[in-house]
């Protein structure tokens, strides 16, 4: 959140001290927003982990029961019949040799890369250009598959990806300010029942220790945790 003249008076106006049932909370970021776009609404979720150790590091997907409201260019990287498959469900860039050169090249024009199997070696190439922008493929996410139609669906349905950062916070995009209340109410217990289910073996104790939410340009709030579960 940047600290602008609108912000001092929110934070002015409300008390970020408290933690708030959810649904309130939703409904004063809403009745409180100022800006001229159609802001997000984003959650961090603080958990009791050592992101400095490996085996308590989270990582996920989850299809948000009401999408999020953002338009996902998905490109598909896969051979014949699959990449018909990938053109057939939504994808917006599909190939094979000539998507690995545009990457090459530094032509990045997706939010998001599917490759089957059998691709993998490519990808392996660009590896170091993937890597860093988090846009390398992951069996684990879903996005390294042969079922290149479902994968395509649920990326452009409202699929989210997760990790903890290096301060064990996760964080994500629930929907847009344009949501009705309830609907951002069911992605938010949505999105913190897929991280309460994700806690290591590793971590001992309690997993999850807060959750805020905030809108794009204002204050965060936090959320009552029983009132989530």
């Amino acid at each position: 959140m940047k600290k602008t003249k609108n912000n001092k008076i929110l934070i002015e106006k409300i008390d970020i001290s408290k933690i708030y049932d959810p649904i309130e909370a939703i409904k004063i970021l809403k009745e409180n927003s100022y800006t001229k776009f159609e802001e997000s609404i984003e959650v961090a979720i603080n958990l009791g982990i050592d992101s400095n150790k490996t085996d308590q590091n989270i990582r996920g997907v989850i299809n948000l029961p009401k999408g999020t409201g953002k338009k996902i260019k998905v490109a598909v990287l896969a051979k014949g019949e699959k990449q018909n498959e990938g053109k057939d469900a939504g994808a917006d860039i599909v190939g094979e040799s000539d998507l690995i050169d545009s990457i090459s090249a530094g032509k990045i024009d997706f939010d998001l890369i599917i490759a089957t199997p059998d691709m993998m070696p490519s990808i392996g190439k660009v590896a170091k250009i993937l890597g860093p922008k988090g846009l390398m493929p992951n069996p684990k996410l879903g996005t390294v598959t042969q079922d290149i139609k479902n994968a395509v669906e649920n990326a452009k349905s409202g699929q989210v990806q997760y990790k903890n950062d290096k301060s064990g916070i996760v964080h994500a995009g629930i929907g847009k300010m344009n949501f009705n209340e309830n609907d951002l109410l069911e992605n938010l217990k949505a999105f913190f029942t897929s991280i309460s289910k994700s806690k290591p073996d590793a971590v001992k104790g309690s997993f999850v220790k807060k959750v805020t939410i905030a809108s794009t340009m204002g204050v965060g709030l936090e959320v009552n945790l029983t009132s989530l579960r």
